[in-house]
């Protein structure tokens, strides 16, 4: 077997992996948690969780947009590097996919404006941006399919505290057990939260 391309960047904010989920709306509970699937809400529609995850601290953020088109992909980078900044970090480099919200004008502005150098994933390599992949499988696993949500806005809702879970409880074992905050130097106030 071959061995893994395993890597990580030396610092916070060296590289951010993008990536984008599709979810299908809830109107109820789905078969992925009752079992059942003798109910369907057809034409309900989707939402996209767009991802981040900073390769060397692992620190998550996500925002839900109603759909994967380079506007969506503007506002959900914006949003993301405001959460990174309030953390004490700023970005180098984006790793995202080859999809077509990436390949925008309006998203290729963008980076340019907030200096970020834009590289890209081979085609067909989803590994290449492995982190992210990793983290739409934890997503789904820990949040989205986690319990039985009343309607998509209940799970939307899920999503600051889980995130907050992922990033400041969740051990890891790839950071020795830690949690990923432990790899970003905090100011005091931060570094006080439990």
């Amino acid at each position: 077997a071959l061995p893994e391309n395993r890597y990580e960047y030396a610092r916070p904010g060296q590289l951010l992996h993008l990536d984008i989920k599709k979810l299908g709306r809830i109107g109820s509970p789905g078969h992925r948690v009752t079992g059942d699937r003798s109910h369907r809400h057809r034409g309900i529609g989707w939402e996209y969780v767009h991802l981040a995850i900073d390769d060397h601290s692992r620190v998550a953020f996500a925002s839900i947009a109603p759909d994967e088109r380079g506007t969506s992909a503007c506002k959900a980078l914006i949003r993301t590097v405001r959460y990174y900044r309030s953390l004490g970090v700023r970005f180098e480099r984006v790793l995202t996919d080859n999809g077509t919200c990436y390949r925008s004008r309006r998203f290729q502005r963008l980076l340019r404006r907030l200096g970020l150098r834009h590289l890209r994933t081979r085609p067909y390599t989803p590994r290449t941006n492995g982190k992210a992949e990793r983290l739409v499988q934890t997503s789904l696993r820990e949040w989205a399919y986690a319990r039985a949500y009343d309607n998509s806005v209940q799970r939307a809702g899920a999503l600051h505290d889980w995130l907050h879970h992922y990033n400041w409880h969740r051990l890891h074992a790839s950071l020795g057990y830690k949690p990923p905050i432990s790899r970003i130097p905090l100011n005091n106030v931060l570094g006080l939260h439990s």
